[in-house]
């Protein structure tokens, strides 16, 4: 057997954590010395505990623990509630570090307010490009990433099964949604004849007269800057917005901090 400090320590939990599992019922000492009062725990417990973790973990309370665990819960039940409680909590790491992804790029836009960019964009015209495309629509601008990237691996996996291979790099641009939000065209350019298949569009995109053009270096959770500074440019240089800028992947790597990707914002004179 083994003193509440020493089943304490092979749990990891504390000796206050014991006690109080025992007033609750959830975890009682295998033996009590009537004398001393102490307290004793078997090796077998050790299984009980962790079982007891796992479900605080989950988020359950204690009085539901106890009653999950005189209902038998088998070991093969926990396990599957455990990989949804993984699953959910790596999903709210992602959305986190997609959140801080963009707090930073507005703050580098702060920081960067009042500096005029001088030779970062170029003015140039833009021909029509033929592209197959897939659609959707986002709320707002904070949920375009978790839109549009399985509508890329959904694109290309349709492209694959149709025999049809990319000619050039990927291409997204927006319009305003007729019912609020943002619609999204996940695109690539293609050599393949025009029509529509289940969703599935080749389109040509129209040529356009004017626009700015900036490169971005980076993942799109960061291009914050990148578009403002676009935006200073276009303001200063006496042209106006004439709508979402395209966004041309000229190189996806694996790791997304080294991507390179060009915005490309139609634009006419003031």
């Amino acid at each position: 057997m083994f003193t509440i400090g020493d089943f304490a320590r092979h749990g990891r939990v504390s000796v206050r954590m014991l006690r109080h599992y025992d007033a609750t019922g959830l975890l009682r000492p295998a033996h009590v010395d009537p004398a001393t009062g102490y307290r004793y725990y078997t090796a077998a417990q050790l299984a009980r505990l962790n079982r007891v973790i796992a479900l605080k973990d989950l988020g359950f309370t204690l009085q539901q623990v106890l009653v999950i665990l005189d209902e038998k819960v088998s070991t093969e039940e926990l396990r599957a509630m455990l990989r949804l409680r993984r699953a959910e909590l790596e999903a709210a790491m992602t959305a986190a570090a997609v959140r801080l992804a963009q707090v930073e790029a507005r703050l580098r836009s702060i920081e960067s307010e009042g500096q005029m960019p001088s030779n970062d964009v170029v003015l140039k015209s833009l021909p029509s490009v033929r592209l197959a495309e897939l659609t959707a629509v986002a709320p707002d601008f904070d949920t375009i990433g978790p839109v549009i990237q399985p509508l890329y691996d959904e694109l290309f996996r349709r492209l694959g099964s149709a025999g049809i291979a990319p000619s050039g790099p990927g291409v997204a641009y927006y319009e305003d949604a007729p019912d609020g939000g943002i619609l999204i065209h996940a695109g690539v350019e293609v050599s393949a004849p025009l029509g529509e298949d289940d969703g599935l569009r080749i389109v040509d995109l129209p040529p356009v007269e004017q626009a700015a053009t900036i490169m971005h270096r980076g993942s799109m959770e960061t291009v914050l800057p990148t578009v403002q500074t676009l935006g200073r440019w276009i303001d200063a240089n006496g042209f106006r917005s004439a709508g979402y800028p395209r966004e041309i992947n000229l190189e996806c790597p694996d790791n997304h901090d080294e991507w390179v990707t060009e915005l490309q914002e139609p634009v006419h004179r003031s």
